[in-house]
């Protein structure tokens, strides 16, 4: 009986609660002149915080035209903003601008759901050794990052110096699929020295056969010692669960003028790799051991920086120096 009375008055505190908002909003509006969303694009500034509003508000509104507006088709963008002012009684002669922030909101939500989907496809394809395509990019992973050192074969123990666990990285892909390897490419190609570096690192153990001294004068880090690739695909499990989780909307909405693509994800996974490498240092464990508690904690740390409607993970992507001055 408790129970029920509880979820009663929950019921009726939402929908008091909802009545409540709809009258404020209509009061709001007759004081002004302007709808919610005029109020949002002239008294917000572009970004994260403006488009997450006008998302919100198109989600919550009581017009079906209204939510649907964010999941139409980036072709359509241009009919769906005349058919909100429509329905709103907007003049666009008037407004002219209000049509243009609108515009750039919804190519930002709009895209921001198509590279959820994109993403999602390639997590769900899995490496095919029989695919040349595959095969290819796996190679270029190995001369991006190792381009002194040829690759006797194909199936081979030397897959194991760049962070695979056996002697065919094929079986390493299945949580991530294709997306692992992309990611991992991406990283080697486009920010070679940073990924060679981290690779060199990884492969150190604890001080070695240098004492700390030693260490310390030849710049090495604290504690390495870890699986360059699957760590490299365990992040990337990490920036797809940012990314469904809607948690990188502040990110992309703050460095995607328009809609946020596959190259925004890879460069933000990027960025977490360097940032995961940083962190790891600083934690300084005792061994690999500790890494899913490691992980845990830096995840913890990136989605609390993500609650700053201003922030931008890597808003000017490019390689970081900070690594190569450690």
């Amino acid at each position: 009986m408790k129970h029920f009375l509880r979820m009663f008055v929950q019921v009726c505190l939402y929908f008091y609660c909802k009545c409540l908002w709809r009258c404020l909003k209509f009061v709001v509006r007759k004081l002004t002149g302007r709808c919610e969303l005029q109020r949002i694009c002239y008294n917000t500034k572009p970004g994260a915080a403006r488009t997450m509003k006008i998302e919100a508000s198109l989600k919550g509104s009581k017009s079906k035209r209204l939510q649907t507006s964010v999941s139409v088709h980036p072709d359509a963008i241009e009919k769906t903003i005349d058919d909100i002012m429509e329905l709103k009684r907007i003049n666009p002669d008037i407004n002219p601008q209000l049509g243009v922030s609108l515009q750039a909101c919804l190519l930002q939500i709009v895209g921001y759901r198509n590279l959820v989907a994109e993403v999602e496809k390639l997590r769900r394809e899995p490496y095919d050794s029989e695919n040349p395509q595959h095969e290819e990019m796996l190679l270029k992973l190995w001369k991006c990052l190792k381009p002194n050192s040829p690759l006797k074969a194909r199936i081979s123990k030397q897959w194991c110096e760049i962070g695979f666990q056996g002697d065919d990285p094929k079986t390493d892909f299945r949580g991530m699929g294709l997306l692992g390897l992309y990611n991992l490419v991406y990283f080697a190609e486009w920010d070679t020295g940073i990924a060679q570096q981290v690779l060199s690192d990884s492969l150190q153990p604890k001080y070695s056969q240098f004492n700390k001294a030693e260490w310390e004068k030849k710049k090495f880090d604290k504690a390495i010692g870890y699986s360059f690739a699957i760590v490299g695909i365990n992040i990337t499990d990490l920036a797809y669960n940012l990314l469904v989780s809607g948690a990188l909307k502040t990110h992309f909405y703050n460095v995607a003028p328009e809609a946020p693509t596959l190259t925004h994800f890879q460069q933000t996974f990027c960025y977490l790799m360097h940032e995961f490498h940083k962190f790891w240092i600083e934690e300084d464990p005792l061994d690999i051991m500790e890494f899913n508690r490691v992980r845990e904690k830096f995840h913890k740390r990136i989605l609390k920086q993500l609650q700053n409607p201003e922030m931008a993970l890597c808003p000017h992507f490019a390689a970081s120096e900070s690594l190569i001055n450690m």
